[in-house]
């Protein structure tokens, strides 16, 4: 295998995340599996990739404001040059004039001679002031929303969904929080794995749930992740499962509305199968329904069910459920540190549509459970329109539905109790930002 240049392998993955729309940590594990590094500098283009995604808004100001002219007075490919170069020279241990250098260096080989001039040239004056003058330089004036949105490197519109349901003086550290990326966290499936293997194997137990591990490296190369007993979930979501199961319902069969990618699916059928019980995993993506179907694939056959259709016009017949989650698709704001490019490609816009989906299917898993079931609605994000406003708006519908204290669920988890709700934080649980709303049917 030829050893690629780190930095052109970079560049290459940014280019298909901002011209082709790639989830970076998709599109990079693709490039990396070819590209022939050695571990060093596999590490060095990981960083190089997601801090630049991470911090690309604060990095499209810096390099407006160093050159003089608007981002779309250049050439897209020349823009990820520039940011690439930024990430180098203001946020990596890179001496300014070899990140200079060498994306003067990266622009003659991609693009062409042409351009190495104004690469230079802007990337001298970026160097010319470190990260922290540069963000008060582009802070001063703004509102309060503004500047911490410039010095927590988000979008205002992110910043103001944090400020609307926390305290004032945690904004900042859950804003920083979102831009430490997380250690790998694994999931046992429960039969089939238990923590004290993953233990034995250097990983460490995780601090709420039960049933994961804290594990560095590649989770791949551990026995029980390649043989399916275990798998990779972020312990807000395996917190969200485990609190569905604790809560009394009638015996019966068990739902997953929004089944892909399987992480959670996975790990309720192991507990239903612990009361006896079929776990239905509904998935209405056929790609994603093979996913599913890969994550349930350890367990005995006739454990759970995948059925590929769209969960707001169900298969199945009403009430059929004792217990249901609805894991809505969302903005993803609570999985930022995961996800570094997606808070620059999500817009405020987004929320109208995707709360229209949420209702529809909160409404769908509501008719699904029995009488005296119980439904988790559950979604990766703190924001209000997609959380508590969905439930609230759905729950004047169903009349003899009941919103329990779902915190009463998660006994063992500090802080996590908004109301009614739960809501998780990087900052103050270290898991993704997880909503969760029980409701007994």
């Amino acid at each position: 295998m030829i050893r690629k240049d780190p930095r052109r392998v970079a560049f290459d993955v940014l280019r298909e995340v901002t011209s082709q729309d790639a989830y970076a940590n998709l599109a990079l594990a693709k490039r990396l599996a070819t590209a022939g590094l050695d571990t060093r500098d596999a590490g060095f283009v990981t960083e190089l990739v997601a801090g630049t995604c991470r911090l690309m808004g604060t990095y499209d100001a810096i390099i407006e404001a160093a050159s003089g002219r608007a981002l779309t007075t250049l050439q897209p490919a020349v823009v990820d040059l520039l940011r690439l170069g930024a990430h180098q020279v203001l946020s990596m241990n890179v001496a300014s004039h070899a990140a200079v250098a060498a994306t003067v260096d990266l622009a003659r080989a991609t693009v062409g001679q042409r351009v190495t001039g104004i690469v230079n040239a802007v990337l001298r004056k970026v160097s010319a002031k470190d990260l922290t003058i540069w963000l008060n330089d582009l802070a001063r004036g703004l509102d309060e929303t503004g500047a911490l949105a410039v010095r927590g490197h988000h979008p205002a519109w992110i910043v103001n969904a944090y400020r609307d349901v926390l305290p004032e003086d945690e904004v900042a550290d859950a804003l920083a929080a979102n831009n430490v990326p997380p250690t790998p966290t694994l999931v046992v499936r429960p039969g089939l794995c238990e923590v004290r293997e993953l233990v034995a194997l250097g990983a460490e137990p995780t601090q709420y749930s039960p049933f994961g591990a804290v594990a560095r490296g590649v989770p791949a190369h551990l026995p029980p992740v390649a043989e399916g007993r275990a798998g990779v979930q972020d312990e807000g979501s395996q917190l969200v499962a485990w609190a569905l199961s604790r809560v009394d319902a009638p015996e019966g069969d068990w739902l997953d509305l929004c089944a892909g990618p399987g992480g959670k699916a996975a790990l309720l059928t192991g507990l239903a199968r612990q009361s006896g019980r079929l776990l239905v995993a509904n998935e209405s993506a056929e790609h994603r329904v093979t996913l599913v179907e890969k994550a349930l694939a350890a367990y005995p056959e006739g454990t759970a069910q995948v059925v590929c259709s769209d969960g707001r016009t169900p298969q199945w017949q009403p009430a059929s459920f004792a217990r249901v989650i609805a894991d809505v698709p969302c903005t993803g704001l609570g999985a930022l540190r995961r996800r570094p490019e997606s808070r620059w490609r999500r817009r405020y816009e987004d929320l109208a549509g995707l709360g229209e989906l949420q209702r529809d299917l909160f409404r769908s898993a509501l008719r699904s459970a029995m009488p005296g079931g119980v439904v988790a609605y559950a979604t990766c994000s703190p924001h209000r329109a997609e959380t508590s406003d969905v439930v609230e708006d759905v729950l004047a519908e169903f009349p003899d539905a009941t919103l329990l204290h779902a915190a009463d669920a998660l006994p063992e988890v500090p802080d996590a109790a908004l109301g009614d709700y739960v809501q998780l934080w990087p900052h103050r649980h270290g898991t993704d930002a997880m909503f969760l709303a029980l409701v007994r049917t």
